[in-house]
C-alpha cells in the first residue's frame, strides 16, 4: 500500500493526499513534522535526508519533493488522463503551474501563513505580512488572468498543474486577512471546493 509521511496542516503534504484521493488510491498517511516529530530519527532520514515532508513509499520506491511526488502518482495511475496527458505540451503547460507555486507564490505566503496564523497576535509584524499579500496578490493576478481564459490551470479540465497551487489557495481565501479582487481565481476555488477529494484531503483545519 502507498504510504504518504507528513502532517495534515502543511500545504506540501495536501498535494499528495490531495493526489492520491483524486486517483482513488489505498494509502496509509503517516503523521511527522512538526509536532508529530519523526523527521529527525534516521529511519527518516534514510528515506528524506532533508528530514521535510511530505515522503512516500510506493511497492519500496521512495520519493521526496512534493511536486515530484505528484508527477510520480499521476503518471503511475492517470498516464494519458486529464490530470496527465500525452501531449507534451499540454503536460508542461500544466507543469509549469506547479513549479511556479514553488519557485514564485510559496515564499511570500509561507510569510503570511506564518506571520498571520502561526506567530501570537503581540508578535506579529503587519508591515511585513501586509508587503507579502501585496506580492501574493500580484503574483495571484497571473493565475487570474489564465483562469479567464480556461476553467483551470491545467486547461479545460482539472490536471495536475491545478494541485500545488491548489494546495495553497484553501489557506490564502480562509486566513482573516484582506485580498485583492480576483473573480476568476475565485471562481476556480469554489469549482475545488465541490470536488470531494479536495474537501477531504486540503480542506482540513489551519494551524
Amino acid at each position: 500500500m502507498l504510504k504518504i509521511w507528513g502532517r495534515k496542516n502543511s500545504s506540501n503534504v495536501r498535494k499528495p493526499l490531495w493526489a492520491a484521493e483524486e486517483l482513488g488510491l489505498a494509502y496509509e498517511a503517516i503523521d511527522a513534522g512538526g509536532a508529530f516529530g519523526v523527521v529527525d530519527t534516521p529511519e527518516y532520514r534514510a528515506m528524506n535526508p532533508n528530514g521535510r515532508v511530505p515522503v512516500i513509499e510506493d511497492d519500496g520506491f521512495v520519493l521526496w519533493e512534493s511536486n515530484t511526488i505528484v508527477r510520480y502518482l499521476m503518471a503511475r495511475h492517470a498516464s494519458d488522463t486529464a490530470w496527465y496527458p500525452t501531449d507534451l505540451q499540454a503536460r508542461a503547460s500544466a507543469e509549469k503551474w506547479m513549479d511556479w507555486t514553488t519557485s514564485s507564490f510559496a515564499a511570500p505566503f509561507r510569510t503570511v501563513f506564518w506571520g498571520v496564523l502561526r506567530t501570537p497576535e503581540h508578535q506579529q509584524d503587519w508591515p511585513a505580512i501586509k508587503a507579502a499579500i501585496k506580492e501574493c496578490d500580484d503574483l495571484l493576478s497571473m493565475a487570474d488572468q489564465a483562469l479567464a481564459v480556461k476553467p483551470y490551470l491545467s486547461g479545460d479540465e482539472i490536471g495536475m498543474g491545478d494541485i500545488p497551487l491548489g494546495s495553497f489557495i484553501y489557506a490564502w481565501f480562509e486566513m482573516p486577512i484582506e485580498r485583492a479582487p480576483l473573480p476568476h481565481l475565485e471562481a476556480w476555488y469554489a469549482r475545488l471546493k465541490q470536488r470531494p477529494a479536495y474537501q477531504k484531503a486540503v480542506m482540513t483545519a489551519l494551524t
